[in-house]
């Protein structure tokens, strides 16, 4: 009567390490990509509130215009992952050779849009009069730094990809490290402000993609896998990318939308939400780390043709999703009145933050399985069903945020609305799972 129950434990814990594996290091390498923006709001707002407004107006068109090419990652881990499960290493890293050409010739593209157009962008963030010119400053200097960004995303993908989680995690480590005694340096040391801040993050991220780089090359050379551009192998690249494209500009426009309305409402909260962000990014990247465990283990159970090894990977996760989500809400209920002091001292911010972050916490088990569920389909090449599903999920969210100045309620409504957001899209992705749907097998899908 007691084995059945013993053997089920040995049969979960199985999954389990395979998860913690990819996850554990997984989450010491996302957490470091908020935290580069962290260390850029404790140093800058130091310098004053209106730098530390145009930053949070800054560092959201700068996220935004990177991050909506994160399928450079996504797409690149499941596709490689399938080509690892199906045993053919060397088409695994030609396909991730092709997703960083791509990254160079997208990043390139950025910067000729971004330098001539910042400070436009800006005044249609409703920047105030005192802002916008450290958002702009900001702005531009940080765009040089585009493509080294895009081609860390694209070779992390690569990795990920082959269930190495690891060397990630050491990059970014470093890069962090880099990041901070840089803008430490130049903003203070150097008297260069915000500007300082700026460069100091464009220098630390070209590092980080030149190790990427000799990494993938090194791979490449021992795997027999060419290095040269293939237009072919990059259109793919891109055309897989599409409907991830699609999926992530939709979730970009929701905290583009966030961002100004909650800069409408003042610089206090604008501030106030530029903190709030960067910590729910940290909460996000930190259980988007089970969901870059989903993308390299379900890739390569379905390349491998294990179905059931799939499914069982997905219930595991979402069961740590959960957990995970849990934990992190009681710890952010716990240390609010802690964690703010470390970015401003201006009382009027912190009055705005305080129950804003109370809805933070209480979203955060929801957060949990929305990036796991997210992951899992990603993984499973899924991406136009999460493109229509984050569509759905912006056209229900983008009214109900533009009221927000007009209702009242200030940035504790525009919070409301985020988890309004968060639900109607564990609702969607709940009903992909449930379905099967998502289950193709095979090297590629």
């Amino acid at each position: 009567m007691t084995q059945a129950p013993a053997a089920s434990r040995a049969v979960r814990r199985r999954p389990d390490r395979e998860i913690l594996g990819l996850a554990v290091p997984a989450f010491g390498a996302l957490v470091a990509e908020p935290l580069f923006v962290m260390a850029d709001s404790a140093i800058v707002g130091h310098l004053g509130t209106a730098q530390l407004a145009g930053l949070g107006i800054a560092s959201a068109l700068l996220t935004t215009a990177v991050s909506v090419f994160v399928f450079l990652a996504y797409a690149t881990t499941a596709a490689v992952a399938r080509r690892v499960g199906a045993g053919d290493l060397r088409a695994a890293i030609r396909q991730g050779v092709d997703g960083i050409w791509l990254a160079l010739l997208l990043g390139a593209a950025l910067i000729v849009v971004v330098l001539p157009t910042a400070p436009g962008l800006v005044d249609l963030f409703g920047a105030s009069q005192t802002a916008a010119p450290y958002a702009t400053t900001y702005l531009r200097i940080s765009a040089l730094g585009i493509p080294a960004m895009l081609v860390v995303l694209a070779a992390t993908g690569v990795l990920r990809g082959l269930q190495d989680t690891r060397t990630p995690l050491y990059v970014a480590g470093a890069g962090f490290v880099a990041n901070a005694a840089l803008n430490a340096g130049l903003v203070y040391g150097a008297d260069l402000g915000i500007a300082g801040s700026a460069w100091g993050t464009v220098i630390a991220q070209c590092g980080m993609a030149a190790v990427y780089l000799r990494v993938v090359v090194r791979g490449a050379r021992r795997h027999g896998a060419s290095l040269r551009p293939d237009s072919a192998g990059i259109r793919a690249s891109a055309q897989a990318g599409v409907p991830l494209l699609v999926r992530t500009l939709s979730l970009r426009a929701v905290l583009m939308i966030a961002t100004a309305v909650a800069a409408r409402l003042g610089d206090a909260d604008i501030a106030a939400h530029q903190i709030i962000l960067s910590l729910w990014s940290l909460l996000a990247f930190a259980l988007d780390a089970i969901a870059i465990a989903g993308q390299a283990i379900i890739g390569r159970y379905l390349g491998a043709n294990d179905p059931q090894g799939a499914h069982e990977a997905c219930r595991r996760m979402v069961q740590w999703g959960l957990v995970v989500g849990v934990v992190l809400g009681l710890l952010v209920l716990v240390t609010r009145p802690l964690f703010l002091p470390l970015f401003t001292s201006d009382a009027v911010v912190h009055r705005a933050a305080l129950p804003a972050l109370v809805l933070v916490a209480v979203s955060q088990p929801i957060c949990g399985v929305v990036f796991v569920l997210d992951g899992v389909l990603m993984g499973a090449g899924d991406g136009p069903y999460l493109a229509w599903a984050m569509l759905l999920t912006l056209a229900v969210f983008a009214p109900v945020a533009l009221f927000v100045p007009v209702l009242g309620g200030g940035l504790t409504a525009l919070w409301a609305a985020m988890t309004l957001m968060m639900t109607v899209r564990l609702l969607t992705l709940w009903l992909r799972s449930r379905s099967g749907r998502w289950i193709v097998t095979g090297a590629t899908r």
